[in-house]
Parts: structure tokens; C-alpha cells; sequence
């Protein structure tokens, strides 16, 4: 976040020291075997990261798969700077239908970076936990009437090392047992904890119905809306959906998109199935005229599900892309 600024409208503007911390990765850094035009080629893009690159100065690189990672490197940079802030960057590539050549990770980088901007204000731990279900992939824990939500990377790293690092990795390689970890659930009571650890995404949600955790998160969405629509929402958790007047709907997710998709056709649908829904959402807009005249007076539902291993995979561009608004010229 220090890397970038904020422009007049709130979004986040493309600058030098953003770009040069992508050009600094491992996978484009040279190391002291690559040739002399791609070190060349390096120090100029640090030295001027809009710099125009062109095709001889790509293919003079020696390493054709360092040539590659440059080609994608600035392809990636290129859209950023054409769209004019990290928001409409984002926010472009899933308005053009075109497949995304990008990694997924580069994806997941800029919505961590823009939740950051949009909650940059937020005091409350809580909220701010819940907005990394929009980035981080979240695992499910749902025995014992449970519906916890925990970091799935940190899952699997506490699984492989029992929270000892290479050294719990080693233990483990070795058959002898760690101790089991267990993840601290982020309360009203404790939510303190969370800013000390906020980048080590080591804290688990209760993300029952009622619970403060749903709350948070349907305030995050709230606030995802109005900073890419300019649109005042309001989301409440729900326990079913019950509309003679269904009209509209938005899964967060792959499979909340399919499961919705077929409740609504009247789809026969399996208890297994439905069962992976793990949150419902009502979403109604503060002002009519800024939906689409047949959605006036009606809501959005909205679901969030995990997939068949226990794992969220939320997609907040379906917020940018399936919500009935009226575009503005």
C-alpha cells in the first residue's frame, strides 16, 4: 500500500515504486548467470518503470523463458497504466470477455491491495478479517454444528509442519509427531489480537448466521459495491431465501453461481449440494434509480459456498460484473 497513492476520485494510481516491486521478483530479477541484455534491460525498467520495451529488446535476452516472464511482466503493467488506476485495472480485465494471461496470484494482489484501500479507514478487527475471504483462499471446518472459516494456506501449512516451519516439515518427514495447532477464532472479546497479526492471516471466523463474523463480512460488501459502483447498498445475512419474486441473483463463487443458477430454474438439485452453501445475502440498493427499471423495488440474492474440499474460492468480480445496475454513459 505504501507503494502507491490515492488519485482525486479514491482509487489507486500505477506508480513508479508499485511497478518496480513487480520487476524485483524473483521470477524477472536477473541472477549473475543471465546475459548482459537482460541485466541491461533490467536497470532500464528500474531506472524508468514506463519505459517502451520492444520486441528486439526481448528477444535479445539469451534465456527464453526469462524473455517470457518480461513479456507477461510488462503486459501486466501495460494494461495497469491503459486502465489508469489499480481499481479499473482490475476491474477491466473481467469487463472484455477475454481470457486472463495473467497468474491468478497477480489477481489476488491487486484485490488485496484495493480491499486495503477501500477499508482503509475500518477500525474494527472483525471487518477487517473478513475481507480476506475477497483474497485468501478460506478452509471450512463444519463438525460439531461448527462453521469456521480458517486461512487454507495456513491449514495446510499447520497440517505439513504443526507450526514449527522446515523444522516441523523435517519432524514430519521423519514420522515423528508434532503437537496439533489450533488456530485462535477471532471474538469481540479478543479481536485485538488481530492487529499484530494481520499479515500472518493465522486467525479463524465464526461465520454462522448471527454471528459477528457474517455481519463483517456482509459490511465488506457493502463497501466493495460503493467504491467500484459509487452506489449506496445494503447487505443482510440470511438464513434462506424465501421470494415469490425472485429476479436476480449472484453467486460469490463458482459453485454458489452453479447451486443459485438451479434453485432458481427449479433445477433438481442434491442435500449435498445445496448443503455447501455457507452464507445468504440480501442485497438492496439505497437509491432505485440505480438499478435497471425491471429490478426497481426488488432485491439481489446473493450466496457463498465452498467447493467439494472444504475450500472457499471467492470471486469478487462477480460483484463488478453480474450486478443489475444501470450503466451510466
Amino acid at each position: 500500500m505504501h507503494l502507491v497513492t490515492r488519485d482525486a476520485n479514491g482509487w489507486l494510481a500505477v506508480t513508479p515504486d508499485f511497478l518496480r516491486a513487480y520487476f524485483t521478483r524473483p521470477e524477472i530479477h536477473p541472477v549473475e548467470e543471465s546475459c548482459d541484455a537482460e541485466h541491461r534491460l533490467f536497470e532500464h525498467l528500474m531506472s524508468d518503470p514506463f519505459a517502451v520495451i520492444d520486441d528486439a529488446d526481448l528477444a535479445a535476452i539469451a534465456d527464453p523463458d526469462a524473455a517470457d516472464n518480461y513479456r507477461l511482466i510488462l503486459r501486466f503493467r501495460d494494461h495497469l497504466v491503459a486502465s489508469g488506476s489499480i481499481e479499473a485495472g482490475y476491474a477491466a480485465f473481467f469487463s472484455g470477455g477475454a481470457p486472463i494471461d495473467i497468474p491468478p496470484m497477480f489477481i489476488d494482489q491487486l484485490v488485496h491491495l484495493i480491499a486495503h484501500n477501500v477499508l482503509r479507514k475500518v477500525a474494527d478487527p472483525m471487518r477487517l478479517r473478513a475481507a480476506e475471504i475477497l483474497f485468501r483462499e478460506q478452509s471450512v471446518t463444519t463438525a460439531e454444528g461448527q462453521l469456521m472459516l480458517a486461512d487454507a494456506e495456513i491449514v495446510e501449512t499447520y497440517s505439513r509442519t504443526g507450526g514449527f516451519g522446515g523444522l516441523g516439515a523435517l519432524l514430519a518427514e521423519a514420522g515423528t509427531p508434532t503437537r496439533d495447532v489450533a488456530l485462535d477464532v477471532l471474538t469481540e472479546e479478543n479481536a485485538g489480537i488481530y492487529w499484530d497479526r494481520s499479515d500472518r492471516f493465522d486467525t479463524a471466523i465464526d461465520f454462522r448466521f448471527t454471528e459477528p463474523a457474517l455481519d463483517a463480512f456482509a459490511r465488506v460488501l457493502e463497501s466493495w459495491i460503493a467504491h467500484f459502483h459509487g452506489t449506496g447498498v445494503r447487505v443482510q445475512p440470511q438464513q434462506s431465501i424465501r421470494d415469490e419474486r425472485w429476479s436476480w441473483h449472484v453467486g460469490l463463487d463458482a459453485g454458489a453461481t452453479r447451486i443459485l443458477n438451479a434453485l432458481y430454474e427449479g433445477t433438481p438439485i442434491d442435500e449435498a449440494e445445496l448443503g455447501r452453501i455457507i452464507a445468504l445475502f440480501r442485497l438492496d440498493f439505497d437509491r432505485s434509480g440505480d438499478l435497471i427499471e425491471t429490478m426497481r423495488g426488488k432485491p439481489v440474492w446473493m450466496g457463498l459456498s465452498m467447493g467439494p474440499d472444504g475450500t472457499v474460492r471467492m470471486k469478487p468480480q462477480n460483484l463488478l460484473t453480474n450486478l443489475p445496475i444501470r450503466r451510466r454513459n
